[in-house]
């Protein structure tokens, strides 16, 4: 009755996980970096869950159930760390929208990997992790539990990782990478003491359907070419900030855009353009602390959302974002010079501004500081010499 137990809880998984499947594949415009590794979780998912059938032939003798048995089983704890590794990896993104994260931290995960599967192909001669009898019955070895570790540990990184930057993340977003590890974690452990029934996986399907709901808030309120927030998540930051200032504590803005933008994609083409808005997004951030925001507001322009309400620690991270734009110049990434015009200013509370009051001001300091520039410098594009 087991293995009919399991064909029905896995198959009604696998159903559902197909049919999330197909909406994403349905999605025929350009799929942003989060959704593919959504995708590869949820492909993996749905290949363990079949394994997962296979490897339950316990007791059934004969030429082909021991084969499909051992193959299924050596298969289901080979792949069994990719899942939170992937997961790792799309919490990382969610966090910090940043390609090269996710290929650094690449490299420690296959180690990982490539550390289990070595475990378990040893394990098929001495039982480590566990061993199939001459009745073709499956055993727990003495080291099963370091494979469910792996697996642990990999989800708890990805919590941990959540927990630290909660601040980052939008509400419902938050909710749902918080939540993930929860229902496969304790999936396991029911897995553990009621032998029999594949309650991890299917666990981790209902954590995959919480976040395909709350998706939705990615395209809402996500930039998808620079990976940082749009001018709708920056104007809601704005009002929930606004809103919860005092005469003590506010906050303050900062507006800014890429100086000649326009000649930049006019002489070297969009997609160089599109590479300077990407390599903006990336200096931006790393300007900032966890608990403050940054969006692109639109075009060539960004804003900076910061829990700092005294004017000379606002003008300490105009002059890091200085300091970031000089080294990303001198490292000649681009054939130009990269720079922006500024405007910025701290919340008034006294002032009662609404949101566009106060951007409309920040605004109008950026343009003035814009027209100041213009008239002090040329107006050409500044190349770098090869």
């Amino acid at each position: 009755m087991c293995l009919i137990d399991n064909v029905i809880l896995n198959g009604f998984s696998i159903l559902l996980l197909i049919t999330l499947y197909v909406h994403f594949l349905l999605k025929t415009e350009e799929k942003p970096v989060q959704q593919k590794l959504y995708i590869y979780t949820l492909l993996s998912t749905i290949l363990l869950l079949i394994l997962d059938v296979f490897s339950r032939f316990d007791g059934n003798l004969g030429s082909i159930y021991p084969v499909i048995n051992h193959v299924s089983n050596f298969l289901l704890f080979l792949l069994n760390p990719i899942l939170p590794s992937m997961w790792l990896l799309y919490a990382n993104y969610q966090i910090y929208h940043d390609e090269g994260r996710i290929k650094r931290l690449l490299a420690p995960l296959i180690v990982l990997n490539v550390i289990n599967a070595a475990i378990i192909v040893i394990s098929q001669f001495n039982g480590w992790f566990y061993f199939i009898d001459a009745n073709n019955i499956y055993h727990r070895g003495p080291l099963f539990f370091l494979s469910i570790g792996f697996m642990f540990i990999l989800l708890l990184a990805a919590f941990d990782l959540c927990v630290r930057n909660r601040k980052r993340i939008y509400g419902k977003q938050l909710f749902s990478l918080l939540f993930f590890p929860i229902p496969p974690i304790v999936g396991t452990i029911l897995q553990i003491y009621i032998y029999g029934l594949s309650f991890a996986l299917n666990a981790m399907t209902l954590s995959l359907l919480i976040v395909v709901l709350n998706m939705k808030d990615d395209v809402i309120y996500t930039d998808h070419l620079t990976g940082i927030g749009n001018r709708r998540k920056a104007e809601s930051v704005l009002k929930e900030s606004i809103k919860k200032s005092s005469q003590s504590r506010t906050f303050s803005l900062v507006m800014l855009d890429i100086d000649k933008f326009k000649e930049i994609n006019d002489t070297f083409g969009h997609e160089m353009g599109d590479n300077a808005l990407k390599a903006s997004a990336l200096l931006l951030k790393k300007c900032i602390r966890s608990k403050d925001y940054v969006a692109r507001y639109g075009g060539d322009e960004f804003c900076l959302i910061l829990e700092i309400y005294h004017y000379k620690n606002l003008e300490v991270v105009i002059r890091r974002m200085n300091n970031y734009i000089d080294s990303l110049n001198n490292s000649r990434e681009f054939p130009f010079k990269l720079s922006f015009t500024a405007g910025y200013a701290v919340y008034d509370y006294d002032s009662n501004f609404g949101i566009e009051d106060f951007i409309n001001q920040v605004d109008m300091l950026m343009y003035e500081n814009k027209r100041i520039k213009t008239n002090t410098a040329s107006l050409d594009l500044q190349y770098l010499s090869k």
